[in-house]
């Protein structure tokens, strides 16, 4: 009834045997010095397995085999050293140890079909374990099937509705009888009550009445016939079934299932309600005998409440518990009937995928309390079995303990940990320790558990301060105050007294050449880091500093961390205007064709920020120009366009003043001038003059007040002369300028030239044009044309406005100003 597997051939044991007779040699010779060495190799050692078959339903108390005879240990052995059995997985002891005779018997009722099902081979696996050293073998019972169930068919009268017009060879299912037995002991043939009009046909899959001979209703309206399932048991076991055939005039065609076998997959714990599966089955005939109706055949005592199906739908839903560890699959018959009693059957099976539902549980199998505090390190003072009833992944389990205790978890065998000692114990330092073991299991989501042990031990300056977090991250806006918290730092010390008193201070370094003393300073007590000077976002954003945690302890322990300080920038850079470019008192004209038309490109203004994020975002807006109405500037881009065609009614001269603002709060700004000129061509200006002005300087408001006085004294002289100037502009052109006029190639907005049909000029000519200066004496010396491949980058013109003697008319009284010393500087766009 028992048997012990070695795992090794005959010549196998033949060398172990020389082995095991050469080491007990060797043994002999060397003493206890012997055994000391070799104790360490067998204090984790395990043995080949032990196997015993014994058939199911074996009395309580039967002997299974005897375990003291199969290991060779003498019976006070398995006393001494606590031999046990362990099963694993299952709440239920089938079996133990009877230590006074070393037998392995039965301790409950074994039923092979609760536990492995239909499975070909039951084997239940149990761990015997032996402490002192520890030692484990690993058991394997093979439970074997005895024929204690007879074939049972679902019920015991099965109808049945067969038309008269039925054929010769039609086929008609039967439901299967079921067996909870396997093999041999299962369902192996059916008979048949002989009678004048079926036969029986049975195959793998299905049991069928075939039609041998037509039906006559007029004869018989009903059949009954006797149907007898047997099994290949002894003794054999029998069931049986009266099959009651009602014969109609029509309904020659039974449902048909889409498939003969439904394939489902469920998550273990789904709720009620879910719908599991839907089958399907169709119906050639009309009417009455076209309706299908849907039932469960067989399904055993165990799953009969854990699904329901719709009869019209056939939608299979789940009515109860749904546990992958009770049962990992289910295998139900379906049966679809037509209106006048026609069936066939489907078979569905629904596999349960395991869900991670069941944290490790963690035994603790022995424990050594209390602890010598003169004991070696390496010392086993406990062992660990941990636990996971769910499968594969899930019930992969890690254990772990807490960090910063003298003490160790081991893998040992299978799902067994040693708790060992990993260091000196001093009672003086620590007395007790509660330590907490935690498993858990690799599911998704992941399941732990924790079990704490009490141990009493005993004190050495030996675990240095530990920081809280491995890095610290300091947040400060720049021009801050000197003296100002930016961060702390906490950092934790076990020992007592003097061995845990922490100490923080700054190890030496550099940020930005300059030691990191002079940025930042750190309280050695609270561990808080000060500010020691303000910080500026556009010079450094970011700094690291290293913070030492120092105990008292003799010798001292330490450990260092990483402060990370990070400078947010605040809105403290006005917006830099790069083109227009300020230089000095200067001013840059710009020269617009007469035929421009509305959204013609004119000019662009160049911005930055030194700041960054939303205080460098720029927006640009027109606050003064002499024609409202007839520019407008991008919001976003700074290009300043014709909002409408220009007219001989504009001004020639044309002042802009935009402001230029950033993002920030509060919002910083900047200001340029653009100057404007309406012309086609240089003959057509009578005379530059400077047209800038300084709104900032108060003085030039008092001039701007008396200029208006004038001007509205000598009006209609002011209007006379206008018409004088412009009559004689149209007879006699004359050229202004005696220097080279040009447009540096990296103030042109982008897209400037090639606008052709908007009424922007392209830059694809250029003119320089050599004039006489403000004394009217000189002639015109020569006008040369030139491209970009001629005219270097830096060619512009400079004069200064007391160089020309005519007023420059513009429609800005501001600009009858008297002349203002600045230099002038005029970009013509041809």
């Amino acid at each position: 009834m028992s048997h012990y597997n070695h795992g090794l051939g005959d010549c196998k044991s033949f060398r172990l045997n020389i082995l095991v007779f050469l080491l007990f040699r060797w043994l002999k010779l060397m003493g206890d010095k012997g055994f000391s060495a070799l104790r360490p190799i067998f204090a984790f050692l395990v043995n080949g397995d032990l196997s015993y078959s014994f058939p199911e339903e074996m009395k309580r108390g039967s002997v299974i085999g005897n375990i003291a005879k199969d290991l060779g240990l003498d019976l006070r052995t398995l006393s001494s050293r606590k031999a046990r059995v362990d099963f694993e997985g299952t709440r239920k002891h089938y079996c133990d140890i009877n230590l006074n005779t070393g037998d392995l018997i039965t301790s409950e009722r074994t039923d092979r079909e609760s536990l492995c099902g239909k499975k070909p081979s039951c084997v239940v696996k149990v761990d015997l374990v032996l402490e002192n050293p520890l030692e484990l073998h690993r058991l394997s019972l093979h439970i074997q099937d005895v024929n204690d169930n007879s074939p049972q068919f679902n019920d015991n009268l099965f109808e049945m509705e067969i038309s008269e017009s039925a054929d010769k060879g039609n086929r008609f299912s039967i439901e299967e009888a079921h067996d909870a037995d396997i093999g041999q002991n299962a369902v192996q043939r059916y008979n048949l009550q002989k009678n004048d009009n079926f036969i029986l046909a049975v195959d793998s899959n299905k049991v069928e009445l075939v039609l041998e001979n037509t039906l006559d209703r007029e004869k018989q309206k009903e059949i009954n016939l006797l149907l007898t399932a047997l099994d290949g048991g002894s003794p054999q076991r029998s069931g049986t079934v009266v099959i009651h055939v009602t014969v109609l005039d029509a309904n020659d065609n039974a449902p048909v299932f889409s498939q003969a076998v439904y394939k489902a997959s469920l998550p273990e714990n789904s709720p009620q309600g879910t719908i599991v599966i839907t089958v399907s089955a169709t119906d050639a005939d009309e009417g009455v005998n076209g309706d299908v109706t849907y039932h469960f055949g067989h399904v055993s005592d165990d799953d009969v409440n854990v699904f329901s199906i719709e009869p019209k739908t056939g939608e299979i839903r789940v009515t109860g518990v749904i546990d992958f560890e009770e049962s990992s699959s289910f295998e139900m018959r379906v049966k679809a009937k037509d209106g006048l009693g026609l069936t066939s059957y489907a078979k569905v099976n629904i596999d349960v995928t395991d869900k991670n539902d069941n944290a490790p549980v963690i035994y603790l199998k022995s424990l050594t309390n209390p602890i010598p505090e003169n004991v070696s390190p390496g010392t086993e003072v406990g062992i660990i079995n941990v636990q996971d009833r769910d499968s594969e992944s899930n019930g992969q389990v890690r254990c772990s303990i807490q960090q910063g205790a003298p003490f160790k978890l081991v893998p040992s065998i299978k799902n067994y940990y040693s708790l060992v000692t990993t260091g000196q114990l001093d009672r003086e330092l620590v007395s007790d320790y509660n330590i907490t073991i935690t498993a858990t299991d690799e599911g998704s989501p992941p399941l732990s558990s924790s079990k704490t042990v009490q141990l009493s031990v005993a004190d050495i300056n030996d675990n240095p301060p530990v920081f809280e977090e491995q890095s610290y991250n300091a947040y400060v806006s720049e021009n801050n105050k000197p003296g100002s918290t930016l961060c702390s730092v906490t950092a934790r010390d076990p020992d007592w007294r003097q061995n845990g008193t922490v100490i923080y201070s700054l190890l030496p370094g550099e940020v930005n050449g300059a030691p990191v003393s002079s940025y930042v300073s750190v309280n050695g007590d609270t561990g808080v880091i000060h500010a020691v000077r303000s910080f500026d976002y556009e010079q450094f954003r970011s700094f690291k500093v290293q913070v030492m945690a120092r105990d008292n302890g003799s010798p001292p322990l330490s450990s260092n961390v990483t402060v990370s300080v990070f400078v947010s920038d605040v809105n403290d850079n006005s917006p830099q205007i790069l083109y227009p470019a300020p230089e000095g008192n200067s001013f840059m004209t710009e020269l617009v064709p007469k035929a421009a038309h509305g959204g013609s490109l004119v000019s662009k203004v160049i911005a930055v920020d030194a700041d960054s994020g939303q205080n460098a975002w720029l927006s640009y807006e027109i606050v003064k120009s002499t024609d409202p109405g007839l520019f407008t500037i991008g919001v976003h881009s700074g290009e300043i366009r014709t909002q409408r065609d220009i007219s001989e009614s504009d001004s020639m001269k044309q002042n802009l003043i935009v402001a230029v603002k950033d993002n920030g709060q509060p919002s910083l700004s900047a200001t340029c001038s653009i100057y404007l000129l309406i012309s086609d061509n240089l003959a057509e200006v009578p005379e530059l003059k400077d047209i800038s002005y300084d709104e900032k300087n108060s003085k030039l408001t008092s001039y701007l007040i008396i200029a208006l006085v004038s001007v509205s004294t000598f009006f209609l002289t002011f209007i006379i002369i206008i018409l004088g100037v412009r009559f004689c502009r149209r007879r006699k052109p004359r050229l202004l300028f005696d220097g080279a006029v040009a447009i540096p190639s990296a103030y042109l907005p982008p897209n400037y030239a090639d606008v052709d049909g908007t009424g922007t000029l392209r830059s694809a000519y250029n003119y320089d044009a050599y004039l006489t200066t403000g004394s009217r004496t000189s002639d015109f010396k020569f006008v040369t044309s030139y491209n970009d491949n001629t005219l270097p980058a830096d060619q512009t013109l400079r004069k200064s406005p007391s160089d020309f003697v005519d007023p420059f008319e513009d429609l800005d009284s501001s600009v009858e100003v008297g002349a203002i010393q600045t230099t002038s500087l005029v970009t013509l766009h041809l």
